[in-house]
């Protein structure tokens, strides 16, 4: 089938047009430069020119193709809330425009948004009252769902790992190369979940073959890495001492991204594995951070999650 993939040169989006065309799917990929229009084309793609901010060209996409997979979001942090009512739109944008057809949606979300420190599974529900304002992307999925789109969410881990990563790891990475000391809280046993971008492709690709209307999937290899062990591999990796801090010392020291390092989650994807027969084989975070292509000189975080 025809796919139409947002991000589509992006960490996690350019992955999945690479499975995809191995798979024997087209692709369309939503860019918005020349230059990711080469990329593009060079791996057997067609670019789709346009933007996620025009609700147009992404319309157009989506009605080109025989299906969508949407995997762009701004990782621009200092407009969390603004970008994650965008998704909301994009979303509402996507299901008008394949409203009406068998045309499949997979859209991207994160395990992030559902309860901390207790086990969740696929079925689990995100938090309510406005703790999370990237639950606006599944109340989106909801809504258009009940409308009778064909749609399915997978929930990428905290951590998607692999070369090339510009995430929340390489954010953690360049903090403790300026501040000269890796920093774990408290115990540092909170645990972050993380997946590989490939073994997290494959799943978009088993989402959208065999994946059911209304149902969440987690993008999870690795269901609990200690925070501890993250910090601890940094701190190697630079060369830099590993300590504990307070949750106050903690939010003095990372800012506006303390809150992201103390999560501790727990998501299950046990029923993603079953219903899809999906099993991730690619290195696990702790493997890719001892491999040294992490600590290489750090490019701008602030662009399009693929």
């Amino acid at each position: 089938m025809r796919v139409f993939v947002t991000g589509a040169t992006g960490f996690v989006g350019s992955a999945v047009v690479k499975d995809l065309l191995s798979a024997g799917h087209e692709v369309l990929g939503l860019v918005r430069s020349d230059r990711s229009a080469a990329e593009l084309a060079a791996v057997g793609a067609t670019p789709h020119r346009g933007d996620i901010e025009d609700l147009d060209s992404v319309r157009a996409g989506a009605i080109a193709s025989d299906a969508v997979i949407h995997t762009a979001f701004s990782n621009d942090f200092s407009k969390f809330v603004e970008n994650c009512e965008a998704d909301r739109r994009l979303i509402e944008a996507l299901g008008s425009a394949v409203e009406g057809t068998s045309r499949r949606l997979v859209i991207t979300s994160a395990v992030g948004i559902l309860p901390k420190s207790v086990r969740v599974t696929e079925d689990t529900l995100p938090e309510t009252g406005g703790f999370n304002p990237r639950a606006a992307t599944e109340e989106a999925t909801d809504a258009i769902v009940q409308k009778g789109v064909h749609a399915t969410t997978v929930r990428l881990a905290s951590s998607v790992h692999g070369e090339g990563d510009h995430a929340f790891v390489p954010m953690l990475i360049e903090i403790a190369r300026k501040t000269g000391v890796s920093v774990y809280i408290d115990d540092g046993q909170n645990n972050w979940p993380a997946v590989h971008r490939f073994d997290a492709a494959a799943l978009y690709r088993l989402a959208l073959e065999k994946g059911e209307s209304g149902h969440r999937y987690h993008a999870v290899a690795e269901e609990k890495v200690p925070f501890k062990d993250i910090a601890t591999a940094i701190g190697r990796g630079l060369g830099v001492p590993v300590v504990s801090k307070s949750m106050p010392e903690a939010e003095a020291h990372f800012g506006w991204f303390a809150n992201f390092v103390a999560f501790d989650l727990d998501p299950s994807s046990d029923l993603t594995q079953a219903r899809l027969g999906w099993k991730p084989t690619m290195p696990t975070l702790l493997s890719d951070l001892a491999s040294g292509a992490y600590f290489k000189p750090a490019e701008d975080p602030k662009a399009l999650r693929g």
